[in-house]
């Protein structure tokens, strides 16, 4: 007679192969939400989220819990896979939406076809993430074939307007739906299946606005060149940079022990990044005419925040910054604070062992460059790691998708939630 421990161990085993065999369905899962456009803005995810709909309603015993909708037309969806036994609850968590196509002729391949070449799947939205959305959706439903019945839920939500900050989306439905509070998060965002990421920085996004006096060009000393003042204003906000990380901070080991494996693929430079405060101008405009002093200049700031240093910090110092400018107004558009999970946390300790075991390598854990929908999760108590796919031409023409790592985060995503569900029920 098979110990408990046996049965626990031949169940894991059989999930973890029907994962990695399940590659051709996944590929078509997400040729499928591919082929629904869903760009923000406008962020319209209604009718990618009616295919992802179709998708879960083939799953046994699936119960949708809500089709939300917080603004027209950013349309969320909340699924739920009770196990039958008590438990924690374990989200997964997607956006639906994607970044704009842009100009399609600089596309080699039709944005909206998902075509398949040389071992990728190409499309918008592709890896970011309708990939890791069809990899979710695989999860679940292997779970439900394969492990019932198994402690706790499953609650996937797939939400819009990711790509606008997700105030419409994901903080949305975490704000009025009960479902949405578990014990910990999953988002197979974008980023490596070896490197699990566990925090994310902060941002300000600031703009300046400067009076200055219009003249004629010729008489420049009768006017007062607003695109002059605004450049010294610029160079001294640049000072924000040596804001860095107090060395004391927990994250700081954590991308100390990571950086052999996370900076070749997150590129040179991405510890020193994640370690300091970086100042984007990303805009930036002022005057009418060459052949006059501009009266007005203005310019818009993406400031990023580590881990450990507060928005009400970066504040005091642009404040503190701007003084020798009087002239230079600053309003502060957007603001959120740095968030991460405890690497010793349950749901981290469950996805770095399960990756481990199904990539057969070393499996790191790191903070992130970019944002994601999982600090909104972090911001409302619930520890969340993020672990998807690796990124290939990222927001740009000839997004794609590597196909042989969809079953691989699909094994990753089922073994940790069984691992973690009946570990820690």
């Amino acid at each position: 007679m098979k110990s408990r421990n046996d049965v626990f161990a031949s169940r894991r085993q059989a999930l973890r192969e029907s994962a990695l065999a399940s590659g051709e369905t996944v590929v078509s899962m997400t040729a499928t939400l591919v082929r629904e456009r869903s760009e923000t803005p406008p962020s319209d995810t209604r009718a990618v989220r009616d295919a992802a709909l179709r998708l879960l309603q083939t799953i046994p015993g699936i119960e949708i819990v809500s089709l939300h909708m917080a603004a027209h037309p950013v349309a969320n969806l909340v699924a739920r896979l009770a196990g039958g036994q008590p438990g924690r609850r374990l989200i997964f968590s997607g956006h639906l939406d994607t970044y704009p196509v842009g100009d399609e002729r600089q596309w080699t391949r039709p944005p909206y076809l998902a075509e398949t070449h040389d071992g990728f799947l190409y499309g918008r939205g592709s890896c970011d993430m309708k990939g890791g959305i069809a990899a979710s959706i695989m999860a679940m439903r292997l779970l439900a074939e394969q492990a019932m019945p198994f402690p706790g839920e499953i609650v996937l939500v797939l939400a819009g307007d990711e790509e606008s900050m997700g105030e419409l989306g994901t903080q949305a439905v975490i704000d009025s739906i009960p479902e949405c509070r578990g014990d910990a998060v999953i988002v197979p965002d974008v980023g490596s299946p070896n490197v699990l990421r566990i925090g994310e920085k902060g941002m300000i996004w600031l703009r300046l606005e400067v009076a200055g006096k219009a003249s004629h060009g010729a008489h420049t000393h009768r006017g007062v060149n607003a695109v002059d003042t605004l450049i010294s204003a610029l160079a001294e906000l640049k000072a924000l940079e040596a804001l860095r990380i107090d060395p004391a901070h927990p994250a700081v080991r954590v991308m100390d022990e990571a950086a052999h494996i996370s900076e070749p693929l997150g590129g040179a430079g991405e510890k020193e990044t994640m370690s300091r405060v970086t100042v984007n101008i990303g805009r930036i405009g002022g005057g009418v005419s060459p052949n006059l002093v501009p009266g007005t200049a203005w310019a818009d700031l993406d400031i990023r925040i580590p881990v450990g240093v507060s928005v009400a910090e970066v504040e005091k110092r642009i404040n503190a910054h701007l003084l020798a400018f009087p002239s230079v107004s600053a309003d502060i558009t957007r603001r959120y604070e740095a968030t991460w999970t405890n690497a010793d946390d349950p749901i981290v300790l469950s996805a770095r062992a399960a990756a481990q075991d199904v990539l057969d390598a070393e499996v790191v854990v790191n903070m992130r460059v970019g944002a994601s929908d999982a600090r909104l999760w972090r911001r409302a108590g619930m520890p969340t790691i993020v672990c998807g796919l690796t990124p290939y031409n990222l927001g740009a023409p000839d997004e794609k998708l590597d196909m042989s790592e969809l079953p691989i985060l699909t094994a990753l995503l089922v073994s940790t939630a069984f691992d973690y569900l009946h570990k820690y029920r």
